[in-house]
């Protein structure tokens, strides 16, 4: 009997594999209108040559407000605070003066995407009212002349942003954006490649979490969006042997830019160059009348 009845028992159920859902995560643009958000923003760069090395730093303290405009958005972003260093010393001078004259007022469309910068001759002008008699300022005119001004600023937001947003990113997605960056006379670039690590919970609300590293090269089998991002950006020639680290972690349900942190490595010529940039949200306050 005991035979028998084990033999009429039903088998037990199949097991049938349930694939695993990677979490996605939908990123829309939508920034903190009547709010002034405080950065805190730091540049270094350590050049090393003939077993010297020179290092210079900068800080600078940021506020920015976005308001509506045009059918999307429009960035006003000021200097409040400016200092440099070098080799430990603080460099005193009238440079600063210019940074705190100007704002840079960047039109986005309602998706975040970079439209234009709005008045960029506004920084000529500030640099004609801050430059001493004598001074030479040929450099900093072509830093801050307008077509130039609005090429790096659309430059830096899409490697910061571009991609990002209105869509879904799901957990190891990677997105590409080309970038420069000046390195004496030589302007090194890169393909910056930001992976999707996960979320994090911040103080400014559920943010992701985005590893950050350079590519000297656009590889034979490179996805299409990275080929796109390299085409769009004109075909650069990519520096070879550059190499990049970083996070960035943005939150995504009303936009802040949490932090960003990104280290730049590359030899130019005899020089072996190390660039590191840092920005923070330090505060996100009411707009006070």
């Amino acid at each position: 009997m005991l035979l028998l009845s084990s033999g009429c028992r039903k088998p037990p159920p199949l097991r049938v594999p349930v694939p695993s859902v990677t979490p996605r995560v939908r990123l829309s643009f939508q920034p903190p209108v009547g709010r002034v958000l405080t950065e805190s923003q730091q540049a270094s760069r350590a050049v090393e040559q003939d077993g010297q090395v020179l290092r210079e730093e900068a800080e600078l303290t940021t506020e920015s407000r976005f308001a509506t405009s045009e059918g999307g958005w429009l960035l006003t972003q000021s200097v409040t605070r400016a200092q440099r260093t070098r080799a430990g010393a603080a460099v005193e001078g009238w440079v600063d003066d210019v940074l705190l004259r100007f704002a840079l007022r960047l039109q986005l469309a309602a998706d975040g995407a970079f439209v234009k910068l709005v008045s960029p001759e506004s920084a000529s002008e500030a640099l004609r009212q801050s430059v001493p008699a004598g001074a030479d300022a040929k450099a900093l005119e072509r830093f801050l002349a307008p077509e130039a001004l609005e090429a790096r600023t659309r430059r830096e937001w899409e490697a910061k942003f571009g991609g990002l947003f209105q869509r879904h990113l799901s957990e190891g997605q990677r997105t590409w954006a080309v970038d420069t960056l000046p390195m004496g006379d030589t302007q090194v670039a890169y393909v910056l490649e930001r992976t999707l690590q996960g979320t994090r919970d911040t103080e400014y609300g559920d943010a992701v979490v985005l590893s950050l590293k350079c590519l000297d090269s656009v590889p034979e089998d490179a996805p299409q969006e990275l080929t796109d991002a390299w085409v769009a950006a004109g075909r650069p020639e990519l520096t070879a042997g550059v190499t990049c680290e970083g996070e960035q972690v943005v939150a995504y349900g009303r936009f802040v830019p949490v932090s960003r942190e990104l280290t730049v490595k590359a030899r130019v010529g005899p020089a072996a160059w190390t660039v590191t940039m840092q920005s923070r949200a330090q505060a996100l306050q009411e707009e006070t009348p």
